[in-house]
Formats: structure tokens, C-alpha cells, sequence
């Protein structure tokens, strides 16, 4: 998340600006920011473990195209309607005609625990979902002590080179961090290699081969190794950008899509970097999957015109039944941008936040 490239200037961070960011930040994205006419790509940040991963040399900014989920998707039939209400989601499962609201929080200057408390104060109410970041081998914690009981935790686990997976040299590591979470006795939204159709992730299909059949492979080995090792506190995210880039055919998002048996929330990432409406960001995707599975917002968040654009983020998921969940990027710290995700940056973007965490439609 957070390197843009502006139209008309071709703004970018440096290649070291870049990895130092991802160091510091765990590598959390949301992908491109390009719409059909302005295209572009990012990389991003995300609160650091305590012992932050080492940043990946292919983890870097690049021109990415145009949306390539469009109109070829199916038009939604009768079932979106009732999949978040129909028990779907695995081990954490999308709520009755209702939503749940969470964030990924890092503001700058106060602690998770100080953040939660803010929000807690100012929603009157906890965080539904807790978004946490950890490296795809470096440190993974065996608690959340931070997360109350009643939030669940959506932790978006870094992906790696297909072929080290799929040699088998990964599953130990995969053994391991599915026994952490098993062990953490809570729900959890696990999110792998997000945003694999773009091209600025080092598990992106454009790093390895240009193979969305790979990612596929690597997905089911480590759904396996899971069940294997008893992880059945855990829920599957398949996490898409909401274009791809490059806008090749082989790049198409669907290509990517493990199986139903593999999934059990589809995620999407989508930002408004250039006044794109949450309809424009969302509807391709979720009119494709969301007939089958419960839709999460997994990162999202307004960088202008804040107040109307949540309003209008609250007006598609009141109207949007296939949608389960919103998870907002909740944060100030973005090195090397000008982006601020908060949604208190101003008292009418708060005013409109508040406003949708009170709607009965996200009480999930």
C-alpha cells in the first residue's frame, strides 16, 4: 500500500525508498491504484512485527494496466443475495444481512492498544476484525493478547516465489505457522499472498512465470498442510486487487481463483486513488463470486473527498447483501507518500464514519 503513480508526473518512490518501506512495514498492500484511463501500481506498508521480515527484492512499484475483471463477469443472480446469510465463511462466518466492521490500525505516535482505544472511543464500540500483517518466515506471534476476545483476527500472511512452496522446502515453515494459529484457540480471517494480479508483490503471478495456475497449486498445498495440522480455526481469504496489472490474459483475476472447496471468503482490495466509486472498485469481483461466497472489503479506504466517499461506501454495502465484512485501512504512517487513510482527518469524514458504524447493516 501507498506507492502511487500520479498521472502526468510519474510519481514514484525510489527502489530503496521502497524496501526500506517494506521493511519497516511488514509489506501490507493495496495494490494498484489505476483506473481504465490512469493506470498504476503500488506497494505498501503495514505495522511491523516485532521482528520485522527482511523486505523482498522483488517487491518493487511498477506501471501496472487496466482493469481486466469487466463486464465478462456474470451479472449477479438471485443467490448474492443470500450468501452472507446463508452460513458461509468457515470458521468465521458471514453474519445474517449484516456486516462486519473492522480496520487495519497504525497511526502514527500511539501503540495498537492506544489505537483501539481511540476508536473504541470515538465508533462506541470495538473493532469487529482486527487486521494484522506477518512475514511469509520470519516472526508470527502465538497470541494477539491486543485483540479482544470479540473481534476477530484478520491476519494477512505475506506470500513467497512459487517454486520454493511447491518443492516442498516451505512446509515445514508452513507446518509451523499453521500450528501458531491453530493454537491461538480464536477464529481467524487468513488472508495469503494478497493482490497476487498485480505485478508488485514477489508473489504476484507476473514474478513467477507469468502463472496464475501456479498460485493455484501453492493455495491448495498450504489449504492441505492446514488441514492437515488441524487448523480448523481458520478461514481462507482469497484476496484480489481489484484490477490487475498487467492487463494481460493470462493475468485475469478468475484465473487465480483456487476452487470453492479452497475458499471461504472472497476479499478485495480497492482504494479511490482517482475518485473511483466503491461500485467501480467492487462490483466486478463480488458480481463474480459473491453469488457463492460472502465478500470482504479486506483493505479499502478513502484518500479524497473522504466524507462523501464513505458515504457512498455505506449506501453499495447497504444495497450489496453478498457483502460480509469491511476492513478500513486505518492509517498515517505511509513513509514516502502523501497518503493519509485515516477516516478522522476531518470532522465531516468522522461525522460519516460514525454514521456507518452505527447503521444496523454493519452490526454484524
Amino acid at each position: 500500500m501507498g506507492v502511487v503513480l500520479e498521472p502526468g508526473n510519474g510519481r514514484v518512490l525510489k527502489r530503496r525508498q521502497l524496501l526500506t518501506l517494506l521493511a519497516l512495514t511488514g509489506a501490507a498492500g493495496c495494490g494498484s491504484a489505476s483506473s481504465a484511463e490512469t493506470p498504476a501500481a503500488q506497494a505498501g506498508g503495514g505495522t511491523p512485527p516485532p521482528a520485522p521480515p527482511s523486505a523482498s527484492p522483488g517487491a518493487t512499484a511498477r506501471l501496472g494496466s487496466a482493469m481486466t475483471v469487466t463486464s465478462s463477469a456474470p451479472a449477479p443472480s438471485a443467490s448474492v443475495s443470500t450468501v452472507a446469510s446463508s452460513g458461509l465463511g468457515g470458521a468465521v462466518q458471514a453474519p445474517a444481512d449484516r456486516v462486519m466492521l473492522g480496520s487495519y490500525l497504525a497511526l502514527g505516535g500511539r501503540s495498537l492498544q492506544q489505537s483501539l482505544a481511540l476508536r473504541r472511543r470515538q465508533l462506541g464500540r470495538e473493532q469487529r476484525i482486527v487486521h494484522r500483517f506477518y512475514p511469509w518466515d520470519g516472526y508470527v506471534p502465538t497470541s494477539e493478547p491486543e485483540v479482544a476476545k470479540s473481534s476477530v483476527l484478520m491476519v494477512s500472511w505475506h506470500g513467497a516465489p512459487y517454486a520454493g512452496i511447491l518443492d516442498g522446502g516451505s512446509d515445514g515453515n508452513i507446518r509451523s505457522v499453521a500450528r501458531k494459529l491453530k493454537g491461538m484457540k480464536r477464529p481467524i480471517l487468513l488472508r495469503w499472498g494478497w493482490e497476487m494480479n498485480g505485478d508488485w508483490f514477489e508473489w504476484g503471478g507476473a514474478q513467477n512465470g507469468q502463472s496464475a495456475a501456479n498460485y493455484v497449486k501453492v493455495w491448495r498445498r498450504l489449504h492441505r498442510i492446514f488441514a492437515e495440522q488441524g487448523a480448523d480455526n481458520v478461514s481462507w481469504v482469497w484476496s484480489p486487487n481489484w484490477n490487475s496489472s498487467p492487463g494481460d490474459s493470462w493475468n485475469r483475476v478468475q484465473g487465480y481463483y483456487p476452487g470453492d472447496d479452497y475458499v471461504d471468503w472472497v476479499g478485495i482490495s480497492g482504494y479511490n486513488f482517482f475518485n473511483e466509486t466503491p461500485s467501480t472498485l467492487f462490483d466486478p469481483v463480488t458480481d463474480r463470486f459473491g453469488g457463492k461466497k460472502p465478500i470482504i472489503l479486506s483493505e479499502t479506504a478513502a484518500v479524497q473527498g473522504k466524507a462523501k466517499w464513505i458515504k457512498q461506501l455505506q449506501s453499495w454495502v447497504e444495497k450489496t447483501p453478498a457483502v460480509g465484512a469491511v476492513v478500513w485501512f486505518d492509517t498515517d504512517i505511509q513513509e514516502g507518500t502523501d497518503n493519509n487513510f485515516r477516516f478522522d482527518t476531518d470532522s465531516a469524514a468522522l461525522a460519516a464514519y460514525q454514521a456507518m458504524a452505527r447503521s444496523p447493516r454493519f452490526s454484524g
